[in-house]
């Protein structure tokens, strides 16, 4: 029966590879256990056990059951026919459902260069729950990512089903010196052994559409791996942006921003997602279901780490509270690159126009014009305008689909009315492209 069960797993691991052809790092493939034992086996882990020990008056014993835990909650157990099979699986049935994804731009020739012993780390914004399934359904012929994954996945069976799929979970705000030891070196150890991992560098979902403060923990450890001995292998950092149409969390997120005595109680927020499901799930059963618009993924030209280091001599070398400086200008480098790449889709380039033109009433003819001149705008730029090719009464109609939707607009004689109680709504869509304009703005106003 074993022997069976083992026959099956190998004939569907080479079915998933003569299927997919992508690449699936090799020490991925290791066990957990293998993984469990290196990180136990690390000198730097067992410095950092014995430095809690000596200043928390804690038993060794005690403190390495500790790390272990610890070690159980970080590390994966990825498993290739669950990340084809089932991630891949249900991402196929269920995102063209709700979005119709795809890539708008990629540095084709700059990403072909990247050589092959190369260690690649996707760099990208945070604006939905859904980017860690867009982002692995695009790149599923690819590559197999690894994601770092908040605490917020650490249910059943959430946790389960992101560790079989190679993630491993961070703690964000945990500020305990010998978890972040341990956490850094599995982040240092499955980088330095070629792990393709993809990371969200603002740390969370942005609340107002904006970018957020990049969090530098993470890019610090990974960097840093460049300090390790015998590891020589080029590290490429590949920015990804990620735009949508409609954000399925976006009222939520926007109500974090709310005071305690403006938000609606807790009660009341689940019956309105237990509201949202039901009538979704209707609207599909009854085949009366939309998706909502374009979901995009644009890739730009790497930034190889080595060259940033190059640059800046002994950087890795300084202690933390020096280092971190220079590691925010990176970040803020690759901040901007992903700005720059940013897709511009239906719903943000409308809304913007909507909030640039006052009143409650705008005319077609209007919002055509408004739009016709962002685009000029756009174009100048150099953005990257989903569906460029079609004329902007084609954009604004794919926009109005989600605005009527939602309420945001409403057919009025001779044009359309606004509810401008939903101009945060708006904003939220507008702020997302908001810095391919900075430039243009700022020459107008001159």
């Amino acid at each position: 029966m074993i022997s069976w069960l083992r026959r099956r797993r190998w004939r569907s691991v080479r079915s998933i590879r003569r299927e997919f052809h992508a690449r699936i790092d090799r020490f991925k493939r290791r066990s957990k256990g293998h993984v469990r034992a290196a990180l136990l086996a690390d000198h730097e882990i067992a410095r950092a056990v014995a430095r809690h020990a000596q200043e928390t008056g804690e038993s060794a014993s005690t403190t390495w059951n500790r790390v272990r835990g610890y070690v159980e909650e970080i590390v994966p157990n990825f498993n290739l026919i669950s990340y084809y099979r089932l991630g891949y699986g249900v991402a196929r049935l269920l995102i063209p459902l709700f979005y119709k994804v795809s890539v708008g731009y990629e540095a084709r020739a700059a990403l072909d260069a990247i050589p092959r012993d190369a260690t690649v780390i996707y760099l990208m914004n945070h604006r939905s729950n859904a980017d860690y399934v867009v982002v692995a359904y695009v790149l599923s012929g690819r590559v197999a990512l690894s994601y770092a994954v908040g605490e917020w996945a650490r249910v059943w069976p959430l946790e389960a089903v992101f560790k079989s799929f190679g993630s491993y979970f961070v703690r964000r705000r945990y500020r305990e010196p010998l978890y972040h030891r341990v956490l850094e070196r599995y982040v240092q150890l499955i980088t330095r052994n070629g792990v393709t991992q993809g990371i969200f560098l603002e740390g969370g979902l942005t609340r107002d559409g904006r970018f957020r403060e990049p969090k530098l923990g993470l890019l610090d450890y990974l960097i840093r791996v460049k300090t390790e001995p015998g590891f020589d292998s080029p590290l490429h950092i590949i920015p990804v942006a990620i735009n949508y149409d409609r954000v399925l969390e976006d009222r939520s997120l926007l109500r974090e921003q709310q005071s305690e005595d403006e938000r609606l109680p807790r009660r009341q927020q689940v019956g309105e997602v237990i509201s949202y499901v039901v009538k979704v799930s209707f609207r599909f059963l009854l085949r009366r279901a939309r998706r909502y618009g374009r979901a995009c993924v644009n890739f730009g030209a790497p930034l190889s780490v080595d060259d940033w280091l190059a640059r800046r001599p002994g950087v890795l070398h300084l202690r933390r509270e020096e280092r971190l400086p220079q590691l925010k200008e990176l970040a803020a480098e690759v901040m901007h690159r992903i700005g720059a790449i940013m897709p511009v889709t239906p719903v943000p380039l409308a809304a913007t126009a909507l909030l640039r033109h006052p009143g409650e009433h705008i005319t077609r003819v209007e919002w055509e014009k408004q739009l016709d001149s962002l685009r000029e705008a756009l174009r100048a730029a150099g953005a990257h305008v989903v569906g460029e090719e079609r004329a902007s009464a084609e954009i604004l109609d794919r926009a109005l689909v989600m605005f009527t939707l939602r309420r945001v607009v409403f057919p009025d004689a001779g044009g359309f009315h606004v509810d401008r109680e939903q101009d945060p709504l708006l904003r939220y869509y507008a702020n997302s492209i908001a810095q391919l304009f900075d430039g243009t703005d700022r020459q107008r106003s001159r």
